[in-house]
């Protein structure tokens, strides 16, 4: 935990932003893999985290704005619990690390809220991404689940996005740590893989270096021959001379900040001649995003001069025709770029996005629905203290292609016949992590290899 002044200030600032009524913050609970006492990795809310710090499951928080009272509601340990998981601290114990004073056992909570709501006072709650949630929030405020859903309190999620989004100076070097173990992953990745080698090993690695720091990884691990598929987290093929492999993994650290990156690397140790064309196609999309970085300028505009990158390196070799901001605006770049260029990152490796993206991203504007820009996870103008991801690629999908060539889309701007010649081409990406500054942004943590010459070289030691 970090020092509980700062838990303290937290929570102050939220009650300022919010103003009245009770604010219901929710802990995650255990959650059992195929019985009750298999879990999965238990990994606390992060939201709860940010406010209170208490990495441990089975608590929930209630804020009283008006009459600045604070309520950390959990159960301590039995006999029967500390013979099987050890002595623990007391809920009250953990709650006064974070500077909260009163403690209630859990099922009490129920009747804070019903006093709450009987007194004509409003419950703020967030968004829910957890069915056990949607279940106790049915309970407590007596309606249906549906009701909850559409119910969670949108100046709770501003306030909480408003905070979260700009990130403190120890909160950065959190993020750096995370990154800089991120950057040890993917190099061990690269001198690592071989021909005749399956991807879980490869993935095997690059887990062990994040638990062998006292962390984890941030998400499930992207190791994959296969890089067309963007989230692909089957680890069963076996690496061949000439495949490319991508590496998308991150590094959680002990207090759950994280680390995001992004390598596509030759087995062999060295590119082929057309691999190095659209590797360095990649490269200079994701040059143009960095380039077009600025505070105060929407993160928008990166990701378009990233798909105008594309589309240029596309049309240069004749995969794309026709007027390129045409192309673009249209969308039809989105057959090799259909995705977004980045993403907030901090205590959630996709930052807040269960509070929401049109939220988190947009700042409320509504998202666009065309293919591919409809992916685009942060749009809204870039502010010092924002921690995000750069991550355009270049991706050849084989269904994809074969849709829209058979609905007949994009023909004035695609060239179907070269196209072809790519279909078992695969995907490149590369990403880094950045923090907007005063003075424009910065990468954070050291340097991954990125060009070609880097990353035949960590290949080949």
């Amino acid at each position: 935990m970090f020092d509980k002044e700062i838990y303290i200030q937290r929570r102050k600032t939220l009650c300022d932003k919010v103003g009245s009524g009770l604010i219901l913050l929710l802990g995650n609970d255990e959650s059992p893999m195929n019985y009750a006492d298999n879990c999965y990795h238990f990994r606390q809310d992060s939201t709860f985290l940010y406010y209170f710090g208490i990495d441990f499951p089975g608590l929930a928080a209630v804020i009283d704005v008006e009459n600045q009272r604070e309520i950390i509601f959990g159960n301590d340990y039995s006999i029967d619990d500390i013979v099987w998981m050890g002595p623990q601290p007391t809920i009250a114990e953990r709650a006064s690390q974070a500077g909260v004073v009163e403690t209630k056992p859990f099922a009490q909570i129920e009747k804070t809220v019903a006093e709450t709501l009987k007194s004509k006072r409003k419950v703020h709650f967030l968004s829910i991404y957890r069915p056990e949630h949607l279940l106790k929030l049915t309970a407590w405020l007596g309606i249906s689940p549906e009701k909850v859903k559409d119910q969670f309190s949108v100046s709770l999620v501003r306030a909480v996005v408003s905070q979260r989004e700009i990130k403190s100076a120890e909160e950065i070097a959190e993020i750096e740590k995370a990154v800089n173990l991120s950057v040890d992953m993917h190099v061990a990745a690269m001198q690592l893989s071989r021909p005749d080698m399956t991807e879980a090993l490869v993935a095997a690695r690059v887990h062990e270096i994040a638990l062998a720091a006292n962390g984890e990884i941030s998400f499930p691990i992207i190791a994959t021959i296969n890089g067309q598929t963007l989230h692909n987290h089957y680890h069963g093929n076996e690496l061949k001379s000439g495949d490319l492999l991508l590496l998308d993994a991150g590094a959680e650290t002990s207090l759950h900040y994280s680390g995001d990156l992004s390598s596509t690397f030759p087995v062999d140790g060295a590119f082929t001649s057309i691999q190095k064309e659209i590797y360095a196609m990649s490269l200079a999309a994701h040059q143009a995003a960095i380039d077009a970085l600025a505070p105060g300028v929407p993160f928008r505009e990166a990701h378009w001069a990233a798909c105008r990158s594309i589309a240029e390196s596309m049309k240069s070799i004749g995969l794309m025709k026709g007027n390129v901001e045409e192309a673009v605006a249209a969308g039809a770049h989105a057959l090799f770029f259909p995705c977004g260029t980045g993403h907030m990152m901090g205590l959630d490796v996709h930052d807040m996005e269960n509070l929401g993206e049109v939220w988190v991203g947009y700042d409320g504007e509504a998202k666009s629905t065309q293919f591919g820009l409809k992916s685009l996870r942060l749009a809204k103008p870039m502010k010092p203290g924002h921690v995000f991801t750069i991550e355009p690629g270049i991706y050849f999908i084989p269904e994809l292609m074969d849709k829209w060539r058979a609905e007949g889309r994009f023909n004035d701007f695609i060239n179907w016949t070269k196209v072809e010649k790519f279909r078992h081409f695969g995907g490149i990406r590369n990403e880094e992590d950045f923090l907007m500054t005063e003075n424009g942004a910065v990468r954070l943590g050291k340097s991954k290899p990125k060009s070609i010459d880097e990353v035949e070289a960590i290949c080949n030691k």
